[in-house]
C-alpha cells in the first residue's frame, strides 16, 4: 500500500500545516480483508482483496476487470491541485482534480480518465469523489426524497453497517431523490453543531452509497450511476467526470445551507446580480385555449397588478390543442396565432412587462410534423413497443442532429421575437433506453445530458439576455448541473400553500431563494386566506399563476398590495443569507427569516397552520443580526439590539391558517 493514495482529514480549518493528523502508515491487520477495509483509500479502484465499495471499475481490452492505481505524481496549476495517479500494468491514468473554493468554504472534486494506450478501455464505474469522515463515529445522514408532488422532503437517519444507497435511474435528477447529503453525528442543529455535507453537480443518472464497514469507517461516494452504464474509452481519450462539491459547517444545518447558497448565487448562476422579476403565467387560466385575445385579457390584469414578467404557457404551437399532438413543432399555431405570436408580444411589452414562452424541447408527441419526419429520433429499442406517457416520447438527446435541429429551431424563435424568458419543461421518464449503436448503446444516460447541456449552452450563449427556467414535471431536474444554464427552477407541481411549506423548506437546504419559484395559484382550500399564499411564494421568486379572470376587485387589491410589498423585500429575500428559525417539518408553526450581506436589512417570515386551542405561540428567537447594532422591527414598538432579538425573540401571536412578514433594519439608535 506504499504507493496508495490515503485521505487524512475532513473537518474544521487548523491554525497550522503540522496540526494535521499524518496518514497511516499502517495496514494493520484484518482475517479475510485486504488494505481497503483499514485505510481510507482517497480514490479506491475495483481490485486486490479490497471489498469496500469502489469509485472506479473499469475492463481492458485483454479481459482483465480490475484496477491497480498507485500515485505517480502532483502538481498545482492556478487554484487547483491535481493529483495523478497510473494503473500500476496497463496504459491508463486518472486524475483527482482538487479546487477550492475558499470563500465558501466548499472543495470541489472531479475526475479525469484517460486511456493513453490503443487499446479500447470499458469504463463501468466511475464517481466523482469519494468523501470521508473521521473514523469512529457514528454518524446521521440527511437527505431530500420525495415524488411528482410532494418533493423535497427532508429525511434524516441513522447510517449502520453496510451500504445505503440514493439514487435516480430516470435520465433526469428525479423527483424522488436529490444528489445531495449532510452528515452529522446525530447531535447537530439548524445551527450549531459540525455538519459535512456534499452535491453533485449532474443532471442526470447520479448514485450516491454511504457505506459504513465493520472497522468504523464512513465514507460516501458520489457521481454517476453505474446501473446499465458503460462508455467507452478510445486510444488516446479521456473522460470527465461531473463535479462534486462538499464542506464542512460548525454552525450547523443552517452554516452548510447558505455556504451552498452563497456559491450557487456567486459562481454558478447566469445572471448573478439580477433581481428575478414577479412573473405571470397563463396555463391556469386558459390551459390549451391559447390566442391572442385570451393572452391579452390576462395581460391587462396582470400588469395592472404589478406583474413584471408575462408568460404563456403550453398550446401556443402547431397542432397543439390538448396533450396528445404538437410537440416538437416549435412554431405558432396558424390557427390561434394567424399574425403569429409578435402582435401578442408587442401588446405585452406596451403593457410595460416583459414575455416569457413555455417550451419542452425534448419531448416529442408521435402526432406531429416531427415525429412524421423522423421517428427515428426518439429513443427507443427497435423491437420494442414505445412506451408513451404523457402521449409523448422522448428525443434522443444524445444524437447531434437532434441537438442540431433544436438549436436551430429555438435560435430562430429567440431571434426573431423579443422573448425574455424560457420556462424549459420536461415531463416524462426515461423507458426503452435504446438510440446509440455498438459500445456507445448504455453511454446514452451521459451522452444524452452533455447533449442537453450543449444545445442550452449554445441557446444561452446566442441569446444571453434570456432567463430560462428548469422544469421537469415541477422538481424532477433540481441539481447545480442545470444550475448553469437556468436562472431558476420549478421547484413542484404542487401549489398547495401548505404543502409547499415543506417542499420549499426541504429544497432551501440546497438552493438559495433566488432560484426557487413559487406561484401563487387558485389551488389552495377556501379557508386559507390569499395573504398566507402570497407570504409561502414571497419566501422565493414570486409568481402567480391563478386565474385572474376569477379573482374579485379584493383579491387584486390584495394582490396588487403583496407584490408591492414583495419588491420592496425581494433583495433581502433574493440575495440575503437565508435562516430556517423553525421547521415546518417539526410543527405547526414555522419561521424563516433573510438577512442581506452586510446584515444592514432583513425580513421575518411566519407561518401557522393548524393548533388546538388553546396555545400561546412561543417567541421567535431571530438569527444573523449584528450583536451590538440597534434594529427596528416593522410593526414593533421596542428597538433592541440584534443580541436582544436573538436570545429573547419577537412575540408573533397568529391565528390558525394565517401568517406575517415583518421588515427588519438596522437603526442608529
Amino acid at each position: 500500500a506504499a504507493k496508495m493514495l490515503t485521505h487524512r482529514y475532513w473537518g474544521a480549518k487548523l491554525p497550522r500545516v503540522t496540526d494535521y493528523p499524518a496518514a497511516q502508515d499502517s495496514e494493520g491487520w484484518a482475517a479475510f480483508n485486504g488494505a481497503g477495509q483499514l485505510l481510507p483509500y482517497e480514490y479506491p479502484a475495483y481490485a486486490g482483496a479490497n471489498y469496500i465499495d469502489p469509485c472506479l471499475k473499469l475492463s481492458f481490452a485483454d479481459g482483465v476487470r480490475d484496477t491497480v492505481l498507485e500515485f505517480e505524481s502532483s502538481e498545482v496549476l492556478e487554484s487547483e491541485l491535481r493529483i495523478h495517479l497510473r494503473d500500476a500494468h496497463y496504459p491508463l491514468r486518472v486524475t483527482l482534480h482538487y479546487r477550492v473554493h475558499e470563500a465558501f468554504n466548499l472543495t470541489e472534486r472531479f475526475v479525469t480518465v484517460q486511456n493513453t494506450g490503443e487499446n479500447l478501455v470499458m469504463l463501468e464505474r466511475v464517481f466523482s469523489a469519494e468523501w470521508h469522515f473521521p473514523q469512529f463515529e457514528k454518524y446521521r445522514l440527511s437527505h431530500l426524497a420525495g415524488r411528482w408532488f410532494e418533493e423535497t422532503q427532508m429525511h434524516r437517519e441513522r447510517l449502520t453497517v453496510g451500504i445505503k444507497t440514493l439514487e435516480s435511474r430516470r435520465l433526469t435528477t428525479s423527483h424522488h431523490h436529490n444528489p445531495w447529503f449532510a452528515v452529522d453525528t446525530g447531535s447537530s442543529s439548524e445551527e450549531a453543531g459540525n455538519v459535512w455535507f456534499g452535491v453533485l453537480a449532474w443532471s442526470g443518472n447520479w448514485k450516491l452509497n454511504a457505506e459504513v464497514t465493520d472497522f468504523g469507517s464512513t465514507r460516501i461516494n458520489l457521481g454517476l450511476n453505474d446501473w446499465d452504464f458503460a462508455l467507452p474509452l478510445a486510444a488516446n481519450s479521456s473522460f470527465i467526470t461531473p463535479s462534486s462539491l462538499a464542506g464542512f459547517s460548525s454552525n450547523g444545518f443552517g452554516g452548510a445551507s447558505r455556504a451552498l447558497h452563497s456559491y450557487i448565487r456567486e459562481t454558478i448562476l447566469p445572471h448573478r446580480e439580477t433581481l428575478h422579476k414577479v412573473l405571470y403565467n397563463s396555463w391556469e387560466a386558459t390551459y390549451f385555449n391559447v390566442d391572442e385575445t385570451s393572452q391579452v385579457e390576462l395581460a391587462v390584469i396582470a400588469a395592472d397588478l404589478g406583474v413584471e414578467l408575462f408568460v404563456m404557457d403550453d398550446g401556443w404551437f402547431h397542432g397543439r390543442n390538448s396533450d396528445n399532438a404538437g410537440l416538437g413543432d416549435w412554431y405558432p399555431d396558424e390557427q390561434k396565432f394567424p399574425n403569429g405570436i409578435a402582435p401578442l408580444i408587442e401588446k405585452v411589452n406596451a403593457l410595460g412587462m416583459e414575455f416569457g414562452l413555455w417550451l419542452e424541447p425534448e419531448m416529442v408527441n408521435p402526432d406531429s410534423e416531427l415525429y412524421r419526419k423522423h421517428p427515428d429520433w426518439v429513443i427507443h429499442f427497435p423491437t420494442r413497443e414505445r412506451t408513451e406517457m404523457r402521449n409523448q416520447l422522448i428525443l434522443n438527446m444524445a444524437l447531434p442532429e437532434v441537438q442540431d435541429y433544436l438549436i436551430d429551431l429555438i435560435d430562430k424563435l429567440l431571434s426573431s421575437h423579443n422573448i425574455a424568458f424560457i420556462k424549459w419543461d420536461m415531463n416524462r421518464n426515461i423507458s426503452e433506453p435504446g438510440g446509440l449503436e455498438g459500445l456507445e448503446a448504455r453511454a446514452i444516460w451521459v451522452r444524452y445530458v452533455e447533449g442537453l447541456y450543449r444545445v442550452w449552452g449554445t441557446l444561452r450563449d446566442r441569446h444571453p439576455k434570456v432567463v430560462w427556467q428548469s422544469c421537469s414535471g415541477g422538481g424532477g431536474r433540481a441539481d447545480l448541473g442545470i444550475l448553469k444554464y437556468a436562472d431558476q427552477i420549478w421547484v413542484s407541481d404542487n401549489t398547495m400553500s401548505l404543502a409547499r411549506l415543506k417542499i420549499q423548506e426541504g429544497f432551501s437546504n440546497v438552493f438559495p431563494a433566488i432560484t426557487m419559484e413559487a406561484w401563487v395559484t387558485d389551488s389552495d382550500p377556501k379557508h386559507l386566506p390569499l395573504e398566507f399564499a402570497f407570504h409561502v411564494c414571497m419566501t422565493g421568486t414570486l409568481g402567480v399563476g391563478a386565474n385572474l379572470l376569477h379573482w374579485n376587485e379584493e383579491s387584486r387589491k390584495i394582490a396588487s398590495r403583496l407584490i408591492a410589498q414583495y419588491k420592496e423585500i425581494r433583495h433581502i429575500v433574493q440575495f440575503g443569507h437565508q435562516y430556517r428559525l423553525r421547521s415546518a417539518f417539526s410543527g405547526a408553526f414555522s419561521s424563516l427569516m433573510y438577512v442581506t450581506k452586510d446584515a444592514s436589512e432583513a425580513v421575518l417570515f411566519a407561518f401557522r397552520t393548524h393548533l388546538s386551542e388553546p396555545v400561546t405561540l412561543p417567541p421567535i428567537k431571530l438569527q444573523g443580526l449584528e450583536a451590538q447594532s440597534l434594529y427596528k422591527i416593522e410593526g414593533v414598538k421596542e428597538v433592541r439590539s440584534g443580541t436582544a432579538w436573538m436570545h429573547m425573540g419577537l412575540d408573533v401571536q397568529l391565528q390558525d391558517f394565517r401568517s406575517a412578514v415583518f421588515k427588519i433594519r438596522r437603526v442608529e439608535s
